[in-house]
């Protein structure tokens, strides 16, 4: 296939490289394991930044369509994620709302905090630069059922003196202007470890970790979220319908 883009296009250039990048993933090149040409060298080949390969890279990683190894180079991801787009989504109070269950909080906490690797690169924001996280252990009276932690990029403004106990996307949209409209998920199962002593079960215990990158209308990154959810309480119910 032609690894090229169009400059004369009034499409972004970030947005072309990942279009490439995806159209790459299933290409019978990449397709059976072969690896993509270096960042910098797919760089020099499009004629742009190597931060606007990165940041490509980077969206498609996070989406668990490729895995990056240093020293070793990129490709396309193995079938190791649940990966689903959903056409309709909620707040997971909404949605246990109607539902007919009544969720509260039972802790909430936001605070300032270093941002790790995985959140910068999904943010494309410097490695030394602070976020907002927020923590949120959720449930009915005296039994809990999920424990979320979120980071929100800093350039929405978020703060911890928002009000956390309204949905968060309704909050988003009413003080911040940020419509939230996709969000790309990867599922797997772990041992409760310490997060067990928030959801109250051993840390043998199994829960469901849901890790959740969410957009806005532009596509650009809004939030990061991890959700662990108590495996006897919550089942994660996806229907697919085909075209």
């Amino acid at each position: 296939m032609k690894i090229q883009i169009n400059h004369k296009s009034k499409v972004p250039l970030h947005f072309q490289v990942e279009e490439l990048l995806r159209k790459m993933v299933e290409s019978p090149a990449f397709k059976n394991g072969a690896f993509f040409p270096k960042e910098v060298e797919l760089a020099n080949r499009l004629g742009v930044s190597r931060n606007t390969v990165r940041q490509a890279t980077n969206k498609l990683q996070n989406e668990g369509l490729i895995v990056r190894k240093k020293g070793v180079g990129t490709k396309k991801a193995g079938k190791k994620h649940l990966a689903t787009g959903l056409d309709h989504w909620y707040s997971f109070t909404q949605e246990m709302k109607e539902k007919g269950i009544d969720v509260i909080n039972l802790e909430l906490n936001a605070e300032w905090v270093l941002a790790e690797k995985k959140i910068t690169d999904f943010f494309n924001i410097p490695r030394n630069r602070k976020v907002l996280k927020l923590s949120k252990l959720k449930g009915t009276e005296g039994d809990s059922i999920v424990f979320f932690e979120s980071y929100f990029h800093p350039r929405i403004g978020v703060n911890d003196k928002d009000d956390f106990d309204i949905p968060l996307y309704t909050m988003l949209e009413q003080k911040y202007g940020v419509i939230v409209v996709r969000s790309s998920e990867n599922i797997s199962a772990r041992l409760a470890g310490d997060i067990g002593k928030k959801l109250k079960i051993a840390a043998s215990a199994p829960v469901l970790l849901r890790e959740r990158f969410v957009y806005d209308v532009g596509e650009r990154p809004i939030e990061y979220n991890v959700g662990y959810y108590r495996s006897d309480k919550f089942i994660y119910s996806i229907d697919i319908k085909k075209a």
